[in-house]
């Protein structure tokens, strides 16, 4: 298991960036893909997007293509989600989580570990 700990969530106008970071611990951290999900109020989790064990390959969610950027570094055991261009909508808990392989996943099942979330409010 991978342990995860997100940071950087916080209230922002619609319009501004926050910059989510995720650090890992506990296993060789290149040896797994890494999302981003999110979950808003009585609504189901999300995927957002994700990015393949060197960072060379990402993948987004339609609703968050354009605005946010996932990166990772290797070698700080780090994942990052720029969010720019935020809006209302992008109101939610965001987590980060680690997927065994080198590819990037977009299912929520190919994730075996997970953080505790970051709350992300976006006023109007």
């Amino acid at each position: 298991q991978v342990q995860l700990v997100e940071s950087g969530g916080g209230l922002v106008q619609a319009g501004g960036s926050l910059r989510l970071s995720c650090a890992a611990s506990g296993r060789t951290f290149s040896d797994y893909a890494m999302g981003w999900f999110r979950q808003a109020p009585g609504k189901e989790r999300e995927f957002v997007g994700t990015i393949n064990w060197n960072g060379v390959s990402t993948f987004y969610a339609d609703s968050v293509k354009g605005r946010f950027t996932i990166s990772r570094d290797n070698a700080k055991n780090m994942v990052y989600l720029q969010m720019n261009g935020l809006k209302p909508d992008d109101t939610a808990v965001y987590y980060c989580a680690a997927a065994y392989g080198r590819f990037w996943y977009s299912g929520e099942k190919s994730y075996g570990s997970w953080g505790q979330g970051t709350q992300v409010t976006v006023s109007s």
